[in-house]
């Protein structure tokens, strides 16, 4: 059975989201960032999984369900910080971020029987999840983190290294107030629906003329 990896940030004002300010205050970034990484957590709690890890820069909080293993980030660019968190595992795993709280179980639920690979795309060009049937910290290392090729460049490196690769569907991550407010409605049940309901932040400007 598949070992779920998830890398988050303590979502502590100033430290999380700062894309989120403006329009909202560092605090309620931060509330944002929390509900966030409780839907993911709540996602991953209840998808089937030999090992369920919290890889955390940070301290965990009330936000921290039961059933999983704690463990602190590598120092480090975030490549490394990936590639430290698959040397963890044996056998199967699947990582993801604290971005995506419209995810669900059954998106965490993939099946290694007939891939090497599993690559979850972001529609800002970099990706959710990546699995990988037998984790090689090589495959991250090296890697450009955030910026529009990312995705592209990572999902390269795992066919140049002969991997299977199937896809998950494209998500959208939560980096400024319209992602928020585009995530939110895919997942209106969610913590994070409800937070950034009661956030006082007015909705992005839409139509030609908005900021992009």
């Amino acid at each position: 059975m598949t070992t779920l990896l998830v890398i988050a940030k303590e979502p502590r004002p100033g430290r999380v989201k700062t894309r989120l300010t403006p329009p909202f205050t560092p605090q309620q970034a931060a509330g944002l960032a929390e509900a966030a990484l409780a839907d993911t957590l709540r996602a991953v709690a209840a998808a089937p999984a030999a090992r369920r890890v919290l890889v955390l820069d940070g301290r965990p909080g009330a936000w921290l369900p039961p059933g999983f293993d704690v463990v602190a980030q590598c120092a480090g660019g975030l490549d490394e910080r990936l590639a430290a968190a698959f040397a963890r595992c044996t056998g199967p795993a699947l990582l993801v971020g604290m971005d995506t709280p419209q995810v669900t179980p059954e998106l965490l639920t993939v099946d290694f029987s007939g891939a090497d690979a599993w690559f979850g795309p972001a529609e800002d060009g970099g990706f959710w999840a990546l699995g990988l049937a037998e984790p090689d910290p090589g495959l991250l290392r090296g890697v450009p983190m955030s910026t529009a090729e990312t995705g592209a460049v990572q999902r390269r490196r795992l066919v140049d290294a002969g991997l299977r690769v199937r896809d998950l569907p494209c998500l959208r991550d939560v980096d400024t107030a319209a992602d928020a407010h585009a995530v939110a409605a895919l997942a209106p049940g969610g913590r994070f629906a409800a937070r950034l309901a009661g956030c006082t932040a007015a909705p992005p400007a839409s139509g030609p003329g908005a900021a992009r």
